[in-house]
């Protein structure tokens, strides 16, 4: 498992270089100074660079370049770290991969002014990227160029559709499993899904093949974000760099609490509500509550179901890249689709 970990960690490291340094170039000319250091802020704070990585695996495993991806999976990374800043305001969240929030750092209006900045140098570095595609056919650069941004504007509307789902759940112990899962895909998997999409758009693949990345990518996605929900019960404090069992203790709503509502008999199911409203209304219950959802979430099996879930998805993920011919990117595809279940935070 460990080695795993390390494994794709170094790769990510690697890649992650030059997706910085495009970054650092794309917002060095922003001004006023706070407004800069606040935009570039997050992308130093050691964050896995693991959509943009996706999206240059990609591209390399389909025939394309570094160079010729390496805009459009930098544009990835700031849509995330554009929703990343927004979330924190929305949430009220202090801390962001262990340093302060910027809204904490720089107050909410440069926050907000950040994030609409990253959103927007996003889509100006795929417009810029049209100059690095390895093609000789502008028509074929242009239409590259035009679908990743519609991929990239897709992603960012389902993120926001995402968000507001979320928010809608709060307090509302009758969501299903199927309308979890599409707040999920939207909130978290929509932009994995565009990245690898991106990276086969922008590495000349065929639909046939854009299509199966894309699906990668969705599923990736949605096991990244139930493995969230399965961590946040088994992991420890030090890895999570959260106290385990806060998604209990808030009283949100992950697959976990959906699937034990659904199958829990009146009783569990009431008190497993009760706690849940505690949570939800003070923001912090009692370890005493958490320990008890915990014992009814063991009784149903909900906690293994989820993890279960989140296999399946990454079993169809890997059954995909068989679209794709053997290399070293598409091995790393498939390491990164059973790091995401591996990963401890």
């Amino acid at each position: 498992m460990s080695n795993i970990n390390e494994e794709v960690s170094k790769i990510l490291g690697q890649y992650s270089k030059d997706i910085t340094k495009e970054i650092e170039d794309a917002l060095s000319s922003i001004g006023p100074e706070d407004l800069r250091e606040a935009s570039i802020y997050l992308t130093k704070a050691g964050g896995k660079m693991l959509r943009p990585s996706l999206t240059v695996l990609v591209s390399e495993s389909v025939g394309g370049t570094i160079t010729s991806s390496i805009k459009a999976a930098a544009a990835i990374e700031l849509i995330h770290t554009f929703s990343l800043i927004h979330d924190d305001i929305m949430d009220k969240d202090d801390m962001r991969r262990g340093k302060p929030s910027v809204h904490k750092v720089w107050g909410e209006p440069v926050a907000i002014l950040a994030g609409d900045t990253l959103f927007s140098k996003a889509y100006e570095l795929v417009i810029k990227s049209k100059d690095e595609i390895n093609s000789n056919n502008p028509e074929e650069c242009l239409n590259r160029v035009n679908r990743t941004l519609s991929t990239v504007a897709d992603a960012c509307v389902k993120i926001c559709e995402g968000q507001a789902q979320d928010m809608g759940f709060e307090g509302n112990f009758d969501v299903n499993e199927e309308e979890y899962l599409e707040m999920i895909f939207k909130k978290t998997g929509a932009l994995i899904a565009a990245a690898t999409e991106s990276g086969a758009i922008m590495g000349g693949a065929d639909a046939k093949t854009v299509s199966a990345m894309y699906d990668y990518g969705k599923l990736i996605g949605l096991a990244f974000q139930i493995q969230d929900d399965y961590l946040d019960l088994v992991s420890d404090v030090d890895s999570l760099g959260k106290p385990v069992g806060s998604d209990i203790a808030e009283g949100k709503m992950t697959i976990i609490v959906v699937n034990a509502l659904n199958n829990a008999n009146e009783e569990d199911k009431n008190r497993l509500i009760e706690i849940l409203k505690i949570g939800n209304e003070s923001g912090n219950c009692e370890q005493v509550y958490i320990d008890e959802a915990m014992e009814i979430f063991e009784k149903y099996g909900s906690i293994q179901y989820a993890q279960d879930v989140a296999l399946a998805n990454v079993k169809k993920a890997k059954e995909l890249l068989e679209v794709l011919p053997d290399s070293e990117a598409k091995y790393t595809l498939s390491l990164i689709a059973d790091f995401v279940l591996q990963r401890k935070n």
